[in-house]
């Protein structure tokens, strides 16, 4: 059943970037010759109109493929390249763009059903860092160092992330805002904490709920582009990393966990999961890499500025080279991941 969850988890996430990029282009007339959830060898096609709609063999991503879109056609009428520079950038924005929509609305869900943890202090412990620092039980945590906290979850993934640094914190106590410098400790799990319980669970009204998703959404974004600085860094190792094999059996371990609690906390750790990877995936394809969204953007942004697009064939080319590095990278990330679950 994990197995089908794991699936079921990845399909959808795919199938509404690749429908981002499916709507938009057939709104600007181009041709959408196939809709793929997955890559590989076909498993199951149907033609409906002017696509092909296929299901492939692996489930590890999936394509909306235009008419013209990799090569240097023009003249075609309905072909990618025979549209304006903003409606491609548009269709190629469109992907990444869907996946921060659907984060949205499972960060919806999760509040709606689940509330949100506020920022404030319920606990210090004794000789902690924080207790060293001044902070107080009832102190409401409003940012720390340059970065806004909306919710608990923000301050304690900003602690763990932040490698032990010191750090300043800005918090409200009596309605007056005061600053304070904190160092975080490394506990026995491995763990940098700085000493407190924190979290007042709070159910917001239909306004609130939308600002509060909001700033779920642009957590999930930051905990992403600070993981992606801490792997430029080298502060994580290959274990840290995980590919789609790795994302299969935590996303069936999660389910499997969840289930001892009944079909309520199935809901919500599924709503999770898909709201931290769809979040994952748009802020990916953005990235300026070829063969990626981003860095078809790049081209993209490159011919608006000069009024004429770079040459087809030199961007055809610089795509197939990237499109061949991310499958090596894929490959050996998935070895990583299996030498991982089965210890070898």
């Amino acid at each position: 059943m994990k197995l089908i969850v794991a699936l079921l988890v990845f399909g959808i996430i795919v199938m509404f970037h690749e429908f981002g990029h499916f709507i938009v282009a057939k709104k600007n007339g181009i041709v959408v010759e196939e809709f793929a959830i997955g890559m590989g060898p076909k498993l199951f096609g149907i033609h409906h109109g002017e696509t092909e709609y296929t299901i492939r063999l692996f489930p590890i991503g999936g394509a909306c493929m235009m008419l013209g879109e990799d090569t240097a056609e023009e003249v075609l009428e309905g072909s990618f390249n025979s549209k304006s520079v903003w409606s491609r950038i548009a269709v190629v924005v469109a992907g990444p763009f869907f996946n921060f929509i659907m984060a949205f609305f499972c960060a919806m869900l999760v509040i709606g059903m689940d509330g949100y943890t506020s920022g404030e202090i319920l606990q210090v412990n004794e000789g902690s860092p924080a207790m060293e620092a001044g902070l107080e039980a009832g102190d409401l945590i409003t940012r720390v160092d340059k970065t806004a906290v909306h919710t608990f979850t923000d301050f304690r993934m900003y602690i763990s992330l932040n490698q032990g640094r010191s750090c300043e914190v800005t918090y409200k106590r009596d309605g007056e805002t005061y600053k304070t410098t904190v160092t975080p400790h490394l506990d026995e799990d491995g763990v940098y904490r700085i000493g407190i319980v924190g979290g007042v669970q709070e159910k917001p009204g239909p306004a609130g709920l939308v600002v509060s998703s909001f700033y779920e959404v642009k957590s999930n974004i930051n905990l992403v582009i600070k993981s992606l600085e801490m792997i430029i860094q080298g502060q994580v190792t290959k274990d840290d990393v995980a590919g789609p094999v790795g994302m299969f059996q935590i996303i069936g371990d999660s389910y499997e966990s969840a289930a001892q609690y009944g079909q309520r906390t199935i809901i919500l750790t599924i709503a999770n999961m898909i709201l931290l990877l769809s979040a994952n995936l748009g802020v990916m394809n953005l990235l300026p890499i070829p063969a990626l969204d981003g860095g078809r953007l790049v081209f993209l942004v490159v011919e608006a500025i000069r009024g004429k697009p770079v040459p087809r064939d030199k961007e055809g080319f610089v795509h197939m080279i990237g499109f061949v590095l991310l499958m090596v990278l894929m490959v050996l990330i998935m070895f990583n991941d299996i030498s991982r679950i089965f210890g070898f």
